[in-house]
């Protein structure tokens, strides 16, 4: 009997977790897609998400608050926190949805899943971990695969002038994302995942609305429902549901699994790109994705349930 229950948990926890990484991967196109329909700005669309997530993290953010194991933030944790929310959700997200507007949504993918590999570099660096044996041949697959792909993408975008500009920028979200994951892991242990999250994700939405405030064209909002319903499809699907489903999955069949279920992200970017926004699919985009997923997933092998929980939300 107790066999047949955990093996039930386990394909339940493995359908969740799959159909959670899928849900993230969505977001690229629901981008492409309301750039196209609504012709709104990256800013604009950044909000709306922001706007609609607010609630689940006010509440999230109280729950975790009223516990009564709830771990108060001294001076110093509230400005990691107020740093990191900014650089990894505020400046990151910001990066990615102006990049979006000017490559594929499954070369930004490929792109965005290189994050990994730059918080290798950071810990290496800044806090002297030695890179393994395991984690080289894995940062070599990853670059190979980017090059690959990129070139690829490259021969069939050759006529956008903003092509390397919109590669930049995506490459910028990665490296801050990169940023926020290091940072996150050295203080999760402290407050906790839930808490972190809540808290950064509300100090970067108060930086996306102080942005909007100075920069934003309030105008756009009258633009019709249209773009109302993307932002909560951006907010509500691509967000807030798949990150409590993948959450359901650390629990329910272990970090690692979970790891190694969400590299099909670019691949499910990649194909809904084509059979929704009609983007081409080269050979080098396939051998390359299949040497980014290959990297990823053998430096994601051994993280622990916290970081993986940070990360999914890219």
């Amino acid at each position: 009997m107790t066999t047949t229950s955990k093996h039930s948990i386990s394909v339940v926890g493995f359908i969740v977790t799959l159909v959670g990484a899928v849900l993230f991967s969505t977001k690229a196109v629901i981008v492409k897609l309301a750039f196209v329909s609504t012709h709104a700005n990256a800013l604009t669309l950044l909000t709306l998400r922001m706007l609609f997530s607010l609630p689940f993290y006010l509440v999230a953010a109280f729950v975790v608050s009223s516990r009564s194991s709830n771990v108060k933030l001294n001076n110093k944790e509230w400005s990691i926190v107020l740093g990191l929310g900014v650089i990894g959700y505020y400046l990151s997200s910001l990066f990615d949805f102006i990049g979006l507007q000017y490559i594929s949504a499954g070369l930004e993918r490929l792109i965005l899943f290189l994050y990994p590999t730059f918080a290798v570099f950071i810990n290496a660096y800044f806090f002297k971990q030695t890179i393994s044996g395991v984690q080289r041949v894995a940062l070599t697959l990853t670059y190979a695969g980017i090059a690959l792909a990129y070139f690829g993408e490259l021969a069939l975008d050759s006529s956008n002038p903003n092509f390397y500009y919109g590669s930049f920028m995506v490459f910028l979200c990665a490296v801050t994302y990169a940023i926020y994951i290091v940072g996150s892991g050295k203080i999760i242990p402290r407050i906790g995942s839930a808490k972190f999250t809540a808290y950064a994700m509300l100090v970067a939405t108060g930086g996306i609305f102080a942005h909007f405030a100075v920069a934003g064209e309030t105008a756009t909002f009258q633009m019709g429902k249209e773009l109302w319903i993307y932002g909560i499809l951006l907010a509500v699907v691509a967000t807030v549901i798949p990150s409590f489903m993948l959450s359901y999955g650390l629990k329910s069949i272990g970090s690692n699994n979970v790891a190694i279920i969400s590299g099909i992200g670019p691949v499910s970017t990649i194909m809904q790109a084509y059979f929704i926004l009609g983007e081409r699919i080269v050979v080098e985009q396939i051998i390359g994705t299949a040497l980014v997923i290959a990297g990823v997933v053998l430096i994601g092998w051994k993280r622990k349930p916290a970081a993986v929980v940070e990360e999914v939300a890219a």
